[in-house]
């Protein structure tokens, strides 16, 4: 019979695999379950709904201003759409968070289909009627949006555009643009001239591919994520590394290039030079850095049900990003045996863009798979590199160690951050490791804003 009187895990908050957690304040815990959180998806520990109503149980806990000041960073920086959303939407529930409603709901929406999903979600437990902070910021967002993205964004679910223009009675600009919602409330606007649209007419999948880049019709997104189809219809492949050369890739997150790579590995040297391409101008981060990549079993964890990306996938991009503008860069994985309770921690080979992040994963597969032993690997990698001006760890944060909290772990670094890259509630990395939440390239520009600030004063 297994013995269960061996330790006490009552004492204080635990991690998920039970290793020493940090409490913190209701104002970081919600910045924790809102910056990489893919709303209403389950994570490897966590479920969505539970992640959702925790979110929604911190909302009233924080400041007003605080709160709408997080969703905005969510939207902006993190490029999340739909927890910024969830956040005013509980706003919304509270007298004392109602202030700010309207200007931070009118600016988070940047998509036209973002007003349909903001109902949606706002009706999500029961039809009820709308705030007059949602009527107003609701009514401020919808004269954003021409007869183009209007139509393309129209679509049949349950709450159409036309239903929202009822719900807030935006006012038009212009006489052209009431006329432009008369067509949308008669459901006669123009069709839009998208890549759904046209691959659904019925004609030739490579001519319409063809003409659509041709036309520059395609985001950067949608480009990324049909290479394997456009490869498949056999499109002309000077168009596809035309429209590869020229894509505006500012707001696509890095991990999208890793999966764009496995599908068109042909095309994977243009896609560097389009990742790295906003990288271009951007000042290095002076000094040695040490960079630690979490490739425990949690880390491989999807994240979401339909994606085939998951955790180790987005600290890959974000290593691959550091390893660009760093001098000096050192990468580590780090993983363990959750039977033995012992890390393993390995150096990565130096290597740049895509084949640095196929040496993570190859070293995610050597590594054990069991969980990040904080304390264990730090010690191991300190012992190696006897000096670092900034050492970045990429987490999930679900420490494994049952005997050495990972509040000890050897922070040794000039500056020394732990970038947590999942929504669980409780984690580690907070005291002497400059902690941030997220998964874009905005974690780079905060580290190099953050050194910079401590440098002038």
């Amino acid at each position: 019979m297994a013995r269960l009187n061996i330790l006490n895990l009552n004492s204080g908050l635990r991690t998920h695999e039970g290793a020493a957690a940090r409490h913190i304040s209701t104002e970081l815990q919600l910045r924790r379950s809102v910056l990489a959180c893919l709303l209403w998806e389950n994570q490897f520990y966590e479920d969505g709904v539970e992640i959702a109503g925790r979110i929604a149980e911190l909302v009233p806990q924080v400041a007003a201003e605080k709160v709408a000041a997080l969703a905005v960073e969510a939207r902006e920086q993190m490029k999340l759409r739909h927890a910024p959303l969830l956040l005013v939407r509980e706003m919304a529930r509270h007298k004392t968070h109602r202030a700010p409603v309207s200007e931070t709901l009118a600016r988070l929406i940047q998509r036209a289909d973002e007003l349909a999903e903001f109902i949606a979600i706002y009706w999500k437990d029961g039809r009820v009627p709308l705030s007059g902070q949602v009527k107003k910021g609701l009514a401020a967002a919808f004269p954003k949006f021409d007869e183009y993205q209007l139509a393309k964004y129209d679509r049949g679910g349950p709450i159409k555009l036309r239903d929202v223009l009822f719900l807030c009675h935006a006012k038009p600009r212009d006489e052209a643009q009431a006329a432009v919602w008369k067509n949308l409330i008669s459901g006669t606007l123009t069709t839009p001239d998208t890549w759904e649209v046209a691959l659904s007419s019925g004609a030739s999948k490579r001519e319409a591919w063809e003409r659509l880049l041709r036309e520059q019709k395609l985001s950067a997104l949608a480009l990324l994520r049909n290479l394997r189809n456009m490869r498949e219809a056999g499109v002309d492949e000077s168009l596809v590394l035309s429209a590869l050369g020229t894509m505006s890739s500012a707001r696509v997150l890095p991990f999208r290039f890793l999966v764009a790579a496995r599908h068109a590995p042909q095309w994977e040297e243009v896609l560097e030079g389009a990742m790295f391409k906003c990288l271009a101008t951007q000042p290095k981060l002076a000094g040695k850095t040490v960079l630690v990549v979490d490739v425990s079993g949690s880390m491989q964890g999807r994240l979401a049900r339909n994606s085939e990306l998951d955790r180790i996938d987005t600290a890959a991009g974000l290593a691959i990003l550091v390893r660009e503008i760093c001098e000096d860069v050192v990468v580590y994985a780090t993983a363990g045996n959750d039977r033995t309770r012992m890390h393993a921690t390995e150096q990565v080979p130096s290597r740049k863009g895509l084949a640095l992040a196929d040496a993570i994963r190859k070293s995610a597969s050597q590594l054990g798979g069991g969980g990040i032993f904080l304390v264990q690997g730090m010690d191991y990698i300190v012992q190696r590199e006897k000096r670092a001006d900034r050492i970045i760890v990429f987490t999930d944060e679900q420490d494994c160690d049952l005997k050495l909290n990972p509040a000890q772990a050897n922070a040794s670094g000039q500056h020394n951050y732990l970038v947590n890259v999942a929504s669980f509630k409780n984690g580690i990395g907070y005291g002497k490791w400059t902690h941030i939440d997220g998964w874009s390239e905005s974690v780079i520009e905060y580290i190099r804003a953050l050194e910079q600030t401590k440098w002038v004063n």
